[in-house]
């Protein structure tokens, strides 16, 4: 039988309607993603806007009608980064509940980082030993180191494309002072992270890394089984990045392979890419489509 999750983010709301297939492995009946931008001016106001709020409700009405018609035997509603930081999430709360019949969980930095590192590996086969999992968010970046169901470290740390947008880039685009300073506000973010030694290149999952595969591929269409399991290169990241970086958002909205609602903040959410990698020191990281929901759906039908 179906089981539904909802990741609410800063940026994006996201479900997954899923089912177990005959050799037991969780499959997709449906997806969703939408750029409802909860996390707007939560860096300064530390209160959710009210127009995020409604953009967030019309996408959880409209998720409440799916796992209504997939007659969904159990359900799971998570809000992470913007619900942990801010005020002003009982209009969402009351609508899961009184929709849905479940309460919306607002996990913590750990739980999040359990999720992400079980959900991203679903479907993708890497080598044995531990493997580095990050998930970049609109308000924070969450790391995981693991093997198998054992996390070895988790740290959720507080900058994502959203946040760093708004606290280091206001220029339409970017001036070279507010990039050079929105680097160096990336790379201090990660800097009590340890050194996570792993032979496997890391997994980087989430819209801003899924977007910079879809535009480095190309993609005119998003296409999720293509950039699963797909491979981008630090110096290709840079690259895309800079090239960006240097378009006003108007010319960001039409590149190829980047959804028009994420061109505004995908510059911070590259920035924050390539901090990560840096900080990993590796030179490239295998991309999965896959992250909180899905973890949140193994959980569910097992």
């Amino acid at each position: 039988m179906p089981v539904a999750t909802i990741d609410i983010g800063t940026n994006t709301v996201l479900l997954l309607v899923a089912s177990r297939d005959a050799q037991g492995q969780l499959v997709a009946l449906q997806e969703e993603a939408e750029i409802t931008r909860l996390g707007q001016g939560v860096d300064k106001t530390k209160k959710l806007a009210p127009d995020a709020v409604e953009r967030t409700s019309s996408a959880l009405l409209r998720y409440a009608k799916i796992i209504r018609e997939h007659g969904c035997t159990a359900v799971d509603v998570v809000g992470t980064s913007a619900m942990r930081d801010a005020g002003g999430s009982e209009v969402i709360r009351e609508l899961v509940q009184r929709e849905m019949g479940v309460p919306a969980r607002v996990i913590s930095g750990d739980e999040e980082a359990r999720l992400t590192f079980r959900g991203a590996l679903s479907g993708l086969t890497v080598p044995k030993g531990p493997v580095a999992v990050y998930d970049i968010g609109g308000g924070s970046t969450e790391i995981v180191l693991g093997e198998g169901d054992a996390i070895h470290y988790a740290n959720s740390v507080d900058i994502g494309s959203v946040r760093l947008t708004e606290r280091a880039l206001p220029t339409d685009p970017p001036t070279a002072s507010e990039l050079s300073a929105a680097t160096a506000a990336a790379k201090k973010a990660f800097a009590e992270v340890p050194a996570l030694v792993t032979a496997h290149a890391p997994v980087g999952i989430a819209g801003t890394m899924t977007t910079l595969a879809a535009i480095a591929m190309k993609m005119k269409d998003y296409d999720g089984a293509r950039v699963h399991g797909s491979m981008l290169t630090l110096a290709r990241l840079r690259e895309i990045t800079g090239e960006l970086a240097l378009l006003p958002l108007a010319e960001r909205r039409e590149v190829t392979g980047l959804e028009p609602k994420r061109a505004d903040v995908i510059v911070a959410g590259g920035l924050v890419a390539i901090a990560v990698l840096e900080k990993l020191g590796k030179t490239e990281a295998q991309i999965s489509d896959r992250g909180v929901r899905w973890g949140l759906a193994e959980v569910l039908a097992s």
